[in-house]
């Protein structure tokens, strides 16, 4: 156990050295100290390597006790003759911290000992206190809460962190420990200082600070509020700096967002494969079950009407009429898969008239109340027509609605697409659904996709595609 924390335990540890009066240990003991005793001093100097002592009564020589390491913070009360002002003095010169000129009253000793003491316990926390200032990696400091912060003590180590010199906070109503504070960051400290004080006082807080040359580092503060006499509130700590674990959390963290965003990638790419095959066979069995069935059935009718031609041409008319209305239908369904795939009117007149022809064809009302007049990229026009295609679709299946409205506009860089309704709400962009699927294309596009549906209240399908300036 170190000197400090044995005197800690036994603060009122004293050490009797000489020849004293008889009387001296009665009045010691009945007011409560714990006292040794030692006739020389070179049995002191033993006694205080087995155990130190915060107060030591000496009559006799002590320049060998003050020369020795093993004397420690311990107080030196030497006693002097009353009638001699020289032995006092002398005893000072020789290294005693204070004296008590015999003969003496118990009033007189207790008096000494107790300040004697109380100047060993100081003297023990001031030794402390420089060993903790020089050798503890933060700056610790004592900052007075009821005076605007002014700092009445701080280490060396504030001048590595904050880049200004420590003779530079002591005492100064300008520089404090709340001036190096990041403006941002100012109110929440104080706001959480401030708590402490609500509660038991302690705080632990991590902040920016500017330093001297402008960089900005982060510190972490740990301290207690601690009251004093007359009012006073004094915020004592320590601050580290924690510069570097912030940025490794900060690269951790971004690491971290990266892997998700890539996982999210795969995925979102793997239903967008999915998605295109799917469109793909759906377009087979569209081909397959519509226009290629009927050109086939034209292409018997033709060989038939060839034959019908041969053997009696005026016959004919009528049935050549038939073929070209049927000609007429199978080129209609060819255009209206070919709009599915990509609209006709999106690639030669661009985005503004494609979703104007989506609104009217659209089985509900909907009005269109803002479009870009300008062309965009390809992908930036085909995945804003698709995604107002998808959000119509859905108000027309599923949303029960009587109106709708549509709004497209560039915003801080952006294309921000907007579909609402006056629907019954709870929609939402689940797995497999048609919203997830425009999710994923918008994602594609490194933009955003939100669905707002209150069940009740409508539907806001709300797309912000980044654009190229």
């Amino acid at each position: 156990m170190s000197g400090a924390g044995y005197l800690r335990r036994h603060e009122s540890a004293l050490l009797l050295v000489g020849s004293i009066e008889p009387e001296v240990q009665p009045w010691l003991r009945s007011a409560g100290y714990e006292y040794r005793t030692a006739p020389t001093v070179k049995a002191a100097l033993k006694a205080l390597a087995d155990a130190p002592a915060q107060l030591i009564l000496v009559n006799g020589e002590l320049r060998a006790l003050r020369d020795d390491a093993r004397l420690g913070e311990a107080w030196l009360l030497a006693i002097t003759d009353r009638e001699d002002s020289k032995t006092a003095v002398a005893a000072l010169h020789a290294g005693a911290d204070d004296y008590l000129p015999r003969p003496f009253t118990r009033t007189e000793l207790l008096a000494r000992t107790r300040a004697g003491v109380r100047a060993a316990q100081q003297r023990s926390d001031d030794t402390l206190l420089r060993a903790l200032m020089v050798n503890v990696p933060g700056a610790i400091y004592r900052s007075a809460w009821h005076a605007d912060h002014t700092l009445a003590l701080i280490s060396d180590e504030i001048e590595r962190i904050s880049g200004y010199p420590p003779e530079n906070f002591i005492a100064s109503a300008k520089r404090t420990i709340m001036s190096i504070v990041h403006p941002d960051d100012r109110e929440r400290v104080l706001e959480d200082v401030a708590r402490a004080e609500d509660d038991d006082g302690a705080f632990v807080v991590e902040y920016r600070i500017v330093r001297a040359d402008g960089a900005v580092r982060w510190v972490l503060d740990r301290g207690q509020l601690v009251r004093g006499p007359g009012g006073r509130r004094w915020m004592d700590g320590a601050i580290f700096d924690i510069t570097e674990r912030r940025e490794a959390e900060d690269a951790l963290r971004r690491r971290e967002v990266e892997a998700a965003r890539s996982a999210e990638l795969h995925a979102s790419r793997a239903r967008i494969v999915e998605a295109a095959d799917a469109a793909r066979r759906k377009i087979e069995r569209d081909l397959h079950d519509g226009a290629q069935q009927r050109l086939v059935t034209l292409a018997l009718d033709v060989r038939v009407a060839r034959r019908q031609v041969e053997r009696d041409p005026a016959s004919a008319g009528p049935f050549l009429e038939r073929l070209g209305e049927e000609l007429s239908q199978a080129s209609a369904e060819l255009r209206e898969l070919a709009r599915g795939i990509h609209p006709a009117v999106l690639t030669d007149r661009g985005l503004a008239p494609a979703i104007e022809t989506l609104a009217a064809r659209a089985p509900v009302p909907v009005e269109v109340v803002a479009l870009p007049a300008e062309r965009l990229s390809p992908v930036a026009e085909a995945t804003a027509y698709f995604t107002v295609s998808e959000a119509l679709t859905n108000v027309a299946k599923y949303a029960h609605a009587t109106h709708a409205t549509v709004r497209l506009a560039r915003h801080d860089g952006a294309l921000v697409i907007e579909v609402q309704d006056d629907g019954i709400g709870g929609a939402h962009a689940s797995t497999g659904s048609g919203l997830s699927g425009l999710a994923d294309r918008v994602g594609a596009c490194d933009g955003s996709l939100s669905v707002s549906s209150p069940p009740g209240q409508g539907t806001l399908v709300r797309a912000v595609l980044p654009l190229n300036a």
